[in-house]
C-alpha cells in the first residue's frame, strides 16, 4: 500500500511545483520590474513627452520666425514697440481713451 501512496504523490507534487512556477511567471510578467504595468506606465509617458515635443517645437519654429523678421526690417520692430511699449512715431497724436467703469491699474 505504501508503494501505490507514493507512485501517487509524485505527480501531485509536480503538478504543485509546475503550478508554482507558473504563478511566479505570471506574477513576474504583469508586476515585475519590465512587465505589463510598467510598459503600460512608459508608453503613457513616452505619449506625454511627444506631446511636450510638439508644442516645444512648434514654440520654437514661431519664435524663429520671429527673430527672422526682426533682422528683417524696422516695421516689425516698429510694430512691436507700439503694441508692447506704447512708442508714438513723430508727427502721431496719442489718445489715450479711459474707460470709466474699469478701475485703474497700479
Amino acid at each position: 500500500m505504501r508503494a501505490s501512496r507514493a507512485g501517487q504523490l509524485g505527480p501531485k507534487i509536480i503538478a504543485l511545483g509546475g503550478i508554482a512556477v507558473l504563478g511566479i511567471l505570471l506574477a513576474s510578467f504583469w508586476f515585475g520590474e519590465s512587465g505589463w504595468f510598467a510598459v503600460r506606465d512608459l508608453e503613457r509617458d513616452v505619449a506625454l513627452q511627444d506631446s511636450l515635443t510638439q508644442r516645444l517645437e512648434h514654440r520654437n519654429r514661431l519664435l524663429a520666425a520671429e527673430v527672422m523678421m526682426l533682422k528683417e526690417g524696422n516695421e516689425v520692430v516698429e510694430a512691436r514697440a507700439r503694441s508692447e511699449l506704447g512708442m508714438v512715431a513723430e508727427g502721431e497724436t496719442f489718445y489715450l481713451v479711459v474707460d470709466e467703469e474699469e478701475e485703474p491699474r497700479p
